[in-house]
């Protein structure tokens, strides 16, 4: 079902994501000062850090929910801090993003909510957009669960009707907030599955604000590290690497803590 509204496949070559000399912060406060970095096409790539070093502030400057003190960040070539309001508009369409909370309307059913992105940036026909947002549902494991408040299912099904949401576009990339953020072990470990999953099956690119190390270990291709009293990033690179070779104790300290040490 073709509609001229819903997202084009991004031009060829180049990374996903660039981010130039980014400084982040709000209310006058400098949290994070020039960062830089760039995520390939397909890669899962990984925010991590302890507590308050800026991690959520980093993402919700990537997406457009704050806006940067200066720097740049480019999707797929294209400048989305600079953007005019037309342009913008079309680069949203490229990306979903899962909030930590799921942040589902609870007034709604799981198939509404998942409809929600495209009543808003498609023109498809109601029955249209029923079918898309059922399909979504099932790409993440809850047919049948259509009709279903947020308040009748559980956490991690919240989660998975989330992802949905954000899958609805058929984004190239997809940003989490912690997203294992409240799932008890073995449920965070399925939804690290359906994130490969997704990955595999539609070559999305995976960005990740994460501090738990057994889904860093498992499915990030590469971190970066961000330190609260540093501003910026301290470690880049494949975490199980980080972990066995860095020499910087608070990366050492991060990465080799528990009982999740890389083999």
């Amino acid at each position: 079902m073709a509609d001229p509204t819903l997202p084009h496949p991004p031009p060829a070559g180049g990374p996903a994501i660039e981010v130039a000399n980014l400084d982040c912060g709000y209310d006058g406060k400098v949290v994070l000062k020039n960062i830089s970095f760039t995520i390939a096409r397909g890669e899962i790539f990984f925010i991590i850090g302890g507590s308050g070093c800026g991690k959520s502030t980093l993402l919700r400057n990537l997406v457009g929910l704050n806006q940067p003190t200066a720097g740049a960040v480019k999707f797929f070539g294209q400048s989305f801090t600079e953007a005019d309001t037309v342009t913008r508009r079309g680069l949203l369409k490229t990306f979903g993003m899962l909030f930590q909370s799921g942040a589902l309307w609870s007034s709604l059913t799981l198939r509404k909510n998942v409809s929600l992105p495209l009543e808003e940036y498609t023109t498809l026909a109601p029955r249209e957009i029923e079918e898309i947002a059922t399909l979504k549902l099932a790409q993440v494991g809850l047919s049948g669960f259509e009709d279903y408040y947020p308040s009748e299912i559980s956490g991690g099904m919240k989660k998975r009707a989330g992802l949905a949401r954000a899958l609805a576009l058929d984004p190239a990339i997809v940003f989490f907030d912690e997203p294992s953020a409240g799932l008890d072990p073995v449920t965070s470990r399925k939804l690290d599955e359906l994130i490969l999953q997704i990955r595999e099956t539609f070559g999305t690119t995976i960005v990740v604000v994460s501090h738990e190390l057994a889904s860093i270990f498992d499915i990030a291709d590469r971190v970066i590290m961000l330190d609260r009293a540093e501003q910026g990033i301290i470690a880049s690179g494949p975490p199980r690497e980080l972990a066995k070779t860095s020499r910087d104790p608070r990366v050492a300290e991060f990465l080799r803590r528990g009982d999740l040490l890389p083999q």
